[in-house]
């Protein structure tokens, strides 16, 4: 709660002069004014005893697992890897981690599958769910020309059995 309190703020007074303290209420999911009290509070350090509490690496480490690098995986998984449950619930929860991410992130070690591989396979999706977008696009143009076609054939042939063809008339 104090982290997040802290993160929030921190993404408010740093955000760019383009957006303004409601959109950036509105995505961190908190009121508008709950976020601008937080702000004058924060200004007028209300939350000095918290503040002291905090450190700057604390806020550093607010960020979501899938945005640890590699080595940093690597590096908590190693870390984690002789502790018991109390323990490595403790360091997650300052971590800001689940237990279930380090399970994750060391079977993707083991299986040699690493977030660096499956972001390519991320965007090569991407390349392939557009490039099949553009195939079926392409296909229906065909079709719909395809049924033209057929349909001035068939009409085509009605007129010339209704009329007769040219030939018919110059005999």
């Amino acid at each position: 709660m104090i982290i997040s309190f802290w993160a929030n703020v921190e993404k408010a007074l740093s955000r760019s002069n383009q957006t303004s303290l409601l959109e950036v209420a509105n995505l961190l999911g908190i009121g508008h004014s709950t976020l601008n009290r937080w702000i004058v509070q924060s200004r007028n350090n209300e939350f000095n005893e918290i503040g002291n509490q905090l450190k700057q690496s604390d806020m550093e480490k607010d960020k979501r697992p899938q945005d640890w690098s590699l080595e940093d995986r690597f590096n908590m998984v190693l870390e984690c890897n002789s502790l018991d449950e109390e323990a490595l619930s403790r360091l997650c929860r300052e971590r800001g981690v689940y237990p279930h991410h380090l399970k994750q992130w060391k079977l993707d070690f083991v299986n040699g599958t690493t977030a660096d591989s499956s972001t390519k396979n991320v965007s090569q999706m991407k390349v392939l769910k557009n490039e099949v977008k553009h195939l079926k696009k392409e296909l229906t143009r065909k079709d719909k020309a395809l049924a033209e076609t057929a349909a001035l054939l068939v009409l085509q042939k009605k007129v010339n059995a209704i009329w007769g063809t040219d030939e018919d008339n110059s005999q």
